[in-house]
């Protein structure tokens, strides 16, 4: 039997509307859907050889061209079968549609309505929320910011479904806003740059890659909805608020898995038959394709996609990828089987972008009104040729290519400061980096910007962007100053890195390769931050190839080291999985009561009682997380209870430790290591001295001076962020925090870099507040009472509700009153923490280290109490040093050896300023004192070394004639001296070789060398010195001309007969 043939062009934008490419498996799409739709294709049709032109690759979105190579089995797969008879089906029914009507061809039927379709990007947007608000009673939820909110798998937020994690983890707090979400939908902002799923290099290749892009999505969850109603919404969506014609939609599904014992999806597809799409245009694919997974482990699910037919029905289908519809049912385990999830889920996404382009009848994203104002924006402002949309080599000088990064980029870097990523040296902030960097490569290079002109985009974004993402408005200035500094920076290191190129080419033999650990230290991961395609293209255009082979090695080097540093640095904590949440839920069981941890009192004293809090054993769990009913003698075992009085570690303090003992028998106690909050539960990590059952009764002790520390570093941290407000303006936003009762870390985000008289000011309005010993109230409100409290300060996280807000000096009724404005003037947070009752309990506050995380962001490190106290003195005690120093300076030295002496002291002093635990403002006082002390104390050793050197030499000569050679000794304590000696001597006497040695104590001797210009090649500085200084049992070190080294002798007299020897033979 002969095979039917099928050309198809699947056109694929693997980019923002590959919605869920998250990091876990491979959803490589191109190898396997070229064979799948191939084979399916091969046993269906062979297209008219008029009709061959409709095979032309669309000149916009990705295309991959399925030409079949070999004929079809149809023995080899079942789900190969079904598709080949799904397309033979279709392309019947196209036969007898060319039959019955040549005009099949134009223009697809679109749906009747009265009113036309949204086409524009905003009334798009609005048209997806308020369908799903309106029609279908979803939450709109806002787009949360690029950052990760705790979780550091990922680098950027990249899909609309990451801020749900807790909910598919079931890890949500049960008292949280989240957890009562049910059906929601959005507009998710996605950066898609470094890490695993990274467009960056692509982006300007094509007319589809994009490194930021809005994903629509909505959701269900708890099984709120499932299959049918997520499918029938999105016909409805796109059929009759878009109006997408339904002959341009191809559906495709699950179809099945037998290795991992899957059955096809076949509810899927009778729902999309039940919905009129024709069987023709319903596919099956595996799990490569239609198979979502969050990660290597976590919930997954089969999906089916929903794709555009931009061919419009004209010759073989060129389909783009519109909506990915995700049913979670399973949970990977680490063992790679799969289980049933406890609740089921949809999740969905839908790029913007690509949307508005089908929409718009445009085949490019860059074609849009979404990006025409920033193309239209470059081309005025850099006065380049108007954009034409060319690619590959029709894009002469990649001018075009040029317009697409860099409307792109600015996009990106826009959102990104707008959500407090700023560029730096690694993490996000290093990619932002790039990002930018890469930017103004183009800008500069290809469209010849002048210098700030990347900056100047900033505000086009924010009028096509801002109304949907005010932080965009709010910071827009913000955003222009941080872009225009990098881009400055950058222009300066590109002059640097041409000076370096230029020196190491110089040195360079005529077929040497340029080595690669320049380059790398050129590149991003050195100094400058050149990107390394930029260090290549500038050796390219001077003739000279790169070790690309020694590149690769210190790439693996670096790639090898920070997998080092990821591994196992935090020891393995026990956790409850996804499955024990889900049976802890079933069976009921209330979430753990943790309010005794905030039953404490203040005594007379001034001290603090912690109470013991009675509690039952629940649920116990062993270290690889299996629940049973009892532990024995030394197993570590998690506990849950029915209450506690532990702190879990949660709002960056960290958790309580203590121990607990059984009611009946209280002289065994139970040490308990931390306390960890997994979707309302807390788990209490101990080891088991002897048994202990289910339904035990315990009492439970936290450790007093562990919870009092943490209580004195959280209220320190809330002053502390409240007078870096008052010192330094209302732009000043916390960035994160952690503290134990060691110290506290704080992240704050800057408009510049903190100034020493600055941070000396943040540490007076902390103590201040520390000295009026004000009273800290702490109260649960709830959190719709909080949303418009000027002042009021509160991170990019799910806070709980009722939430618990802590505000110094102020009762929290009134600090919560919009009219009082009292949380514009003193410390007022949403926390859960646990706190001081009184500020005077702080003792004290010194910001004992401060660094910068990423431009605009610092991190702090701060002391309290006695600890604090004690740093004081050490700054007192080093600065006491440092006026000594300066006065012996002031007082000068006598000679050379005191001269160095006084210059040791003071590296030394710089090594303690450097290392103390004192105040930072103190310590950049102190060290910018010493710089100068330093460099007086060096020139004041310079010229009286040179002064012995030039008296030294007029010795020398007097009681050397000229010839050939000069060996003698010369007495100083200084080896740089006896260098600048030889040197002296031989500019004035350039035919002789010279060579001194210097006694000093206890027999050591010092040696330098020079020899001139000599006939004999093997006559060189560093073998004549080798010679002496080895016959005195030594070192040597130098080059050829110059040289120097150290020994030990007694028999002065020997060594310079052993030095006349040695060069008489050579010369």
């Amino acid at each position: 039997m002969a095979h039917n043939r099928l050309s198809m062009n699947i056109c694929l934008m693997p980019n923002e509307l590959r919605a869920y490419n998250v990091p876990g498996r491979s959803h490589s799409r191109k190898g396997s859907l070229h064979n799948h739709f191939q084979m399916a294709a091969q046993a269906a049709w062979s297209p008219p050889t008029t009709r061959s032109r409709y095979r032309k690759r669309p000149a916009s979105f990705p295309c991959y061209h399925l030409s079949p190579a070999v004929p079809f089995d149809p023995a080899n797969s079942l789900p190969q079968v079904k598709m080949a008879a799904s397309v033979a089906a279709a392309v019947g029914g196209l036969r007898r549609a060319i039959r019955r009507s040549p005009s099949w061809l134009g223009p697809s039927r679109r749906p009747l309505s009265s009113k036309p379709p949204p086409t524009q990007a905003t009334a798009v947007r609005d048209a997806f929320l308020s369908f799903f608000r309106d029609r279908h009673g979803h939450r709109l939820v806002p787009s949360a910011s690029v950052r990760p909110r705790g979780d550091p798998s990922l680098l950027f937020v990249n899909a609309g479904m990451n801020q749900f994690k807790p909910i598919f983890l079931g890890t949500v707090d049960p008292r949280s806003e989240m957890a009562g979400f049910r059906r929601v939908a959005n507009s998710q902002k996605c950066v898609r740059a470094g890490g695993r799923h990274s467009d960056l290099e692509d982006v300007g290749r094509d007319l589809s890659h994009h490194t930021f892009f809005e994903m629509l999505g909505n959701w269900a969850f708890g099984g709120e909805y499932f299959k049918v109603e997520a499918c029938s919404m999105a016909w409805e969506l796109l059929t009759q608020v878009y109006q997408i014609p339904e002959d341009r939609l191809w559906v495709s599904y699950f179809g099945g898995d037998p290795k991992a014992g899957l059955d096809p999806d076949l509810e899927s597809r009778d729902i999309w038959l039940s919905l009129g799409v024709p069987a023709s245009h319903v596919l099956s694919f595996g799990p490569q394709e239609n198979f979502w997974e969050m990660g290597d482990t976590g919930p997954c699910g089969p999906c089916t996609e929903i794709h555009y037919d931009l061919a419009g029905g004209v010759g073989a289908p060129q389909l783009v990828e519109l909506w990915n519809l995700v049913f979670m049912q399973y949970n990977r385990e680490a063992d790679g089987s799969l289980q049933p999830l406890p609740q089921r889920h949809v999740d969905t996404g839908m790029g913007l972008e690509r949307l508005v382009a089908v929409l718009q009848g445009r085949r490019s994203t860059y074609d849009t009104d979404l990006f025409s104002p920033l193309l239209n924006a470059i081309h005025q402002g850099c006065g380049a040729p108007p954009y034409l949309g060319r690619v590959g080599a029709a894009d002469e000088g990649r001018t075009d290519m040029a317009y697409r990064v860099v409307a792109d980029h600015i996009r990106t870097l826009s959102i990104c400061i707008a959500d407090g990523v700023s560029t730096g040296m690694s993490g996000a902030p290093l990619v932002l980096r790039r990002i930018l960097r890469r930017a103004v490569r183009f800008s500069t290079e290809v469209l010849r910007a002048p210098p700030g002109f990347l900056g100047s985009l900033v505000p086009v974004v924010v009028e096509t962007l801002g109304d949907t993402y005010p932080e965009l408005q709010k910071n827009s200035a913000q955003i222009a100053n941080l872009v225009s500094e990098d881009e400055a920076a950058f222009l300066a290191s590109l002059q640097r890195g041409r000076r370096i190129i230029d020196r190491t080419l110089r040195r360079l033999g005529p077929s040497e390769v340029f080595p690669a650990e320049v380059a790398w230290s050129l590149s991003m991961s050195g100094d400058l931050g050149l990107p390394l395609d930029l260090v290549e293209l500038m050796l390219e255009e001077k003739g000279v190839q790169l070790d690309s082979a020694g590149l690769a090695r210190l790439a693996q080097e670096e790639a090898q080291h920070r997998a080092q540093q990821a591994e196992a640095v935090e020891e393995q904590r026990l956790r409850l999985d996804i499955h024990a949440l889900g049976e802890l839920q079933r069976r009921g069981v209330p979430p753990t009561d943790d309010s005794p941890k905030y039953n404490y009192r203040l005594l007379p004293s001034g001290g603090y009682e912690f109470g013991p809090c009675e509690a039952q054993v629940l649920q116990l769990y062993t270290e690889d997380g299996r629940a049973v009913a009892s532990v024995g003698e030394g197993q570590r075992c998690g506990l849950l209870l029915d209450r506690t009085n532990f702190y879990a570690e949660q709002g960056g303090q960290a958790s309580d430790r203590g121990y607990l003992v059984r009611l009946e028998q209280q002289d065994v106690l139970f040490p308990v290591a931390r306390a960890q909050v997994c979707g309302g539960f807390i788990l209490h990590e101990a080891v088991a001295p002897e048994c202990l059952k289910v339904g035990d009764q315990v009492q439970l002790h936290v450790d007093k001076a562990w919870r009092l520390g943490c209580m004195e570093k959280h209220t320190a941290t809330h002053l502390l962020n409240w007078a870096l407000r008052r010192s330094l303006g209302p732009g000043t936003e916390q960035r994160g925090s952690h503290l134990s009762p060691e110290r506290l870390r704080f992240d704050v985000a800057t408009q510049a870099p903190l100034t020493p008289e600055q941070l000396q000011a943040v540490e007076s309005a902390v103590q201040e507040a520390v000295r009026q010993d004000e009273a800290v109230y702490m109260e649960e409100v709830a959190l719709a009472h909080t949303a418009h409290v000027p002042g009021l300060r509160c991170l990019d996280e799910v806070y709980p509700d009722p939430v618990r807000v802590v505000s110094v000096g102020v009762p929290v009724a009134r600090a919560l009153d919009p009219a009082s404005q009292a949380a514009l003037q003193t410390s007022v947070e949403l926390c859960c923490g646990t706190h001081l009752l009184r500020t005077g309990a702080v003792g004290d506050l010194v910001i004992i280290g401060e660094r910068q995380l990423a431009k605009g962001t610092t991190r702090l490190l701060a002391i309290t109490g006695e600890q604090a106290q004690q740093a004081r003195e050490v700054g007192q005690g080093l600065a006491q040093e440092v006026e000594a120093a300066t006065e012996r300076l002031s007082r000068g030295s006598r000679d050379v050896v005191e001269a160095q002496r006084l210059s040791k002291d003071m590296g030394r002093l710089t090594d303690a300023v450097d290392t103390a635990v004192m105040p930072q403002w103190q310590r950049r006082k102190l060290q910018a004192a010493l710089k100068v002390l330093q460099r007086r104390a060096n020139t004041a050793v310079r010229k009286l070394e040179m002064r012995q050197a030039a008296q030294k030499t007029q010795e020398l000569l007097q009681r050397h004639s000229e010839g050939p050679l000069i060996v003698d000794t010369v007495s100083t304590e200084s080896l740089s001296v006896l260098v600048k000696v030889v040197r002296q001597l031989c500019e004035q006497v350039p035919s002789t070789s010279v060579l001194l040695l210097s006694p000093q104590p206890l027999g050591h001797v010092l040696c330098a060398c020079q020899v001139a210009q000599s006939p004999t090649p093997a006559f060189t500085a560093e073998a004549w010195a080798l010679a002496v200084c080895s016959h005195m049992g030594g070192k040597a070190w130098g080059s050829r001309v110059v040289a120097q080294g150290t020994g030990s002798t007694a028999d002065l007299e020997a060594a310079l007969s052993t030095a006349r020897a040695y060069a008489l033979n050579q010369l």
